[in-house]
């Protein structure tokens, strides 16, 4: 019995909510969808209506009504985009926690190392000429020093870095 109504009522449906559902601001499917709900309740508690294709009717017209005034009271919550280029707080404390871990190597490092190393890390974004008067040394001994530096930095956070590295 319900296998017949649902066979004799598809293709009205269809026909149905495809006309509905460009009025309503709703996909087809959708208002298809809440109407075979529609009619499954009705079902469980009344039974089959007695002329299906005017029920069908009204329930389609009906549906695309409510789905009408959904659409016109929904508000999207915020104001602005959601940016999910920006890190998150979990992203922010890594890297922070990495720059900690990094400033701990640079002060362990010998000599000049860790007065160089700061001023290239400095936020100030210093030139090689500011950078070799700050530290007292020639511009043109700055770069090899600087490659002596990152070396002995490299050595030094290896151990660190193999051992937090997640291996298999």
């Amino acid at each position: 019995m319900t296998h017949d109504l649902v066979a004799v009522l598809h293709p009205l449906l269809t026909a149905e909510a495809s006309a509905e559902a460009y009025a309503s601001g709703s996909e087809p499917d959708d208002l298809e969808q809440a109407v075979w709900v529609r009619l499954l309740e009705r079902l469980e508690t009344d039974g089959p209506p007695g002329d299906p294709q005017r029920w069908l009717r009204r329930a389609v017209r009906a549906e695309a009504r409510r789905s009408r005034r959904t659409r016109r009271r929904e508000r999207p919550y915020g104001l602005e985009p959601v940016d999910y280029g920006r890190p998150g707080p979990e992203q922010l404390v890594l890297t922070a926690a990495r720059y900690r871990a990094l400033r701990d190597a640079v002060r362990r490092l010998p000599g000049r190392c860790p007065r160089l190393l700061e001023a290239l890390l400095s936020p100030k974004d210093l030139t090689y000429r500011e950078i070799a008067g700050e530290l007292g040394i020639s511009q043109g001994s700055l770069g090899p020093e600087r490659s002596r530096c990152l070396g002995c930095l490299r050595r030094l956070l290896a151990p660190e870095v193999a051992a937090r590295e997640v291996r298999g």
